[in-house]
């Protein structure tokens, strides 16, 4: 899957432009990874998260191919945040993990910009892009607690698992 031909989505009402996630954005993906794990209170630091094969392997050798995603900018450019997914295989699997063949979504967005729709806008693009290439399911894994969860639900996702304090979600995008 790739994102070669994705138009830029701009969204002046909301302050913010979608583009599609591209290997320089490696670096930046770490951050929202680092805000996605410390969505209530800082609990690792970056160089905990990247030294930690488990939560490594959302980032590490991006992108890989299968690996999709979007970037959200702000009108200055800066990246505001993220969505991206990748599989893992069944010996690796991620947190929000259901099927090596089902890729799993990573969403964040930096502190100072939640709450403007930056989420909800990445979410809808990376969900159609994935559909548009013939992805059938995605998941995630959120947290107790997270108020993302209803955005996730909103949009479609069920639960269909739990982990410790955390409920894997899924959508189904279509049969193929």
């Amino acid at each position: 899957m790739h994102t070669d031909g994705a138009a830029r989505a701009d969204l002046p009402e909301a302050g913010f432009r979608l583009r599609p996630a591209a290997a320089g954005d490696a670096e930046f993906l770490t951050a929202i990874l680092l805000e996605a794990f410390n969505w209530d209170a800082p609990r690792f630091s970056r160089d905990e998260i990247l030294a930690t094969p488990h939560f490594a392997h959302y980032v590490t050798g991006w992108p890989r191919a299968g690996d999709f995603g979007v970037v959200a900018e702000a009108p200055s450019g800066a990246p505001v945040g993220a969505a991206w997914a990748r599989t893992f295989p069944a010996h690796d699997p991620g947190y929000g993990h259901v099927d090596p063949q089902v890729p799993e979504l990573t969403v964040g967005v930096l502190p100072g910009h939640r709450g403007r729709g930056v989420g909800g806008a990445l979410l809808d693009a990376v969900v159609a892009l994935a559909a548009r290439s013939g992805v059938d399911r995605l998941s995630l894994s959120v947290e107790d607690g997270n108020h993302a969860a209803a955005l996730y639900a909103s949009r479609g996702f069920v639960t269909v698992g739990r982990e410790g304090n955390a409920d894997t979600m899924v959508i189904q995008l279509g049969t193929h």
